[in-house]
């Protein structure tokens, strides 16, 4: 029966009519309509759950002491002027910035814009990229006395301790390529015509009906480019002292050269083995915590000379004793391992194979005490087990800083920039992975 009322209605020919009128006609759809307005209640503190990653930033900065960051600034009390922007809320936006893998001034502005958890750190105070560019590298001391400040408070809960310590350095790539760097003569041919594009540029303002704002652009972009190419004539016997120190003969016979984009900037071999405008960043990490303890970052092409640099550096943050030392073969230096055990730091580092000695653990008639110490300890099972704590530690926070946290490239020019950028990174590892110490 039921097959015969389906034959039925098939067979039914106004049934046939409308079905092949609604099929000529178009679809019934909902289509956005974005010009109506909405009114929506709206809570910043409704945005973010109560465990989101920017609420323990906020947490964490709150704890600070950021007076060094207030210290400049000059609108005070009445006094005329626009109020400034609070570096508590910079702070913030910086470290939940870096957490988050974003090194971009502008990346942040935007994100203020659309994204609830930057729209909830600003809590509706605008923010431009000039201020936040302006605030990552304007305030070097600072920033480290507050790198040292979050130290403290670890080693006060007793969460991280410098008594051992693993160091590593790394290449980070510069903001500059290598068709920047140019020999002296080279430079000072463009040095000349760069003055003369600045009495042109000069000559153009007198002009009334110019743009001023554009003037004064164009005269700031002809004056830096001025002391650019200055400053790569200064680098010069700098580099050139550097490449005399080479063991190879190509590299001392080479006339040096310098970058007009980054002239601090440095070629250096990288782990790909390519060579590359780089910067040395060396970090020095707890052992038994992970904590960055030690940040430095160096023109120089190796690692030589930058343990004793570093170990300073991380006494004088912590006011504690480097009592070991782990460091990998390319620190290796024979005076500076005798001064380390003289001053009561044990090193732990592979000796070099030479002579009959495969291993070079027996001392040599040429050794000092503490190098003779150094080469008997690393023969034994226990400085073995030490040292390989060394590579478990430094390389994987190395890693972290490169591959997370915007240390793969520098994103700024001049080595005391890039030191800003490399405490940044530093400064929001640690705060990252000891938020709950840090807030209670």
């Amino acid at each position: 029966m039921l097959i015969a009322g389906m034959d039925a209605v098939m067979n039914d020919p106004v049934s046939e009519s409308t079905g092949r009128r609604a099929l000529a006609e178009p679809p019934r759809l909902r289509r956005p309509n974005r010009e109506q307005s909405l009114l929506l209640p709206c809570c910043l503190e409704d945005l973010l759950p109560a465990d989101h990653a920017a609420r323990a930033v906020w947490s964490v900065v709150e704890r600070l002491d950021l007076s060094a960051f207030s210290a400049p600034l000059k609108a005070r009390g009445d006094e005329p002027g626009r109020p400034a922007t609070d570096p508590q809320l910079l702070t913030a936006l910086w470290l939940y910035a870096t957490i988050e893998g974003i090194g971009s001034g502008r990346e942040i502005e935007r994100r203020c814009g659309c994204q609830d958890a930057f729209r909830w750190l600003c809590g509706g105070v605008p923010v431009n990229y000039h201020t936040l560019n302006d605030f990552r590298v304007g305030h070097r001391a600072a920033l480290d006395e507050l790198f040292s400040q979050v130290l403290a408070v670890l080693m006060h809960k007793r969460i991280v301790s410098v008594r051992r310590i693993a160091q590593d350095g790394t290449k980070v790539r510069a903001d500059a390529g290598r068709h920047t760097f140019r020999r002296e003569a080279t430079l000072q041919r463009q040095l000349t015509e760069a003055r003369a594009h600045v009495a042109a540029v000069k000559a153009q303002s007198d002009n009334p009906a110019a743009d001023a704002r554009r003037r004064a652009a164009q005269e700031r972009a002809a004056r830096e480019r001025v002391e650019r190419i200055e400053a790569a004539l200064a680098e010069l016997p700098k580099i050139g002292a550097d490449q005399q120190q080479s063991k190879r003969p190509d590299v001392r016979a080479k006339e040096p050269r310098a970058s007009t984009i980054d002239p601090q900037a440095r070629v250096m071999k990288m782990p790909d083995g390519g060579y590359r405008p780089a910067y040395n960043v060396q970090l020095a990490t707890d052992v038994e915590s992970r904590a960055i303890v030690g940040v430095d970052v160096t023109q120089a092409r190796s690692d030589h000379q930058q343990a004793a640099p570093l170990r300073a550096q991380v006494e004088r943050r912590s006011g504690a004793k480097v009592v070991e030392h782990l460091l990998d073969g390319g620190y290796v230096q024979l005076a500076e391992i005798e001064r380390a055990e003289a001053a009561g730091t044990r090193i732990y580092a592979p000796p070099q194979k030479t002579g009959n000695d495969t291993a070079g653990f027996a001392p040599k008639r040429s050794d000092g005490p503490g190098v003779a110490a150094w080469r008997v300890r690393m023969g034994t099972p226990a400085g073995q087990t030490i040292y390989k704590q060394r590579a478990s530690t430094a390389e994987p926070v190395n890693a972290d800083l490169k591959r997370y946290r915007g240390l793969a490239q520098c994103v700024v020019r001049g080595l005391a920039k890039v030191r800003c950028q490399a405490l940044w990174a530093a400064l929001a590892y640690n705060v990252m992975h000891f938020t709950a110490q840090l807030v209670t």
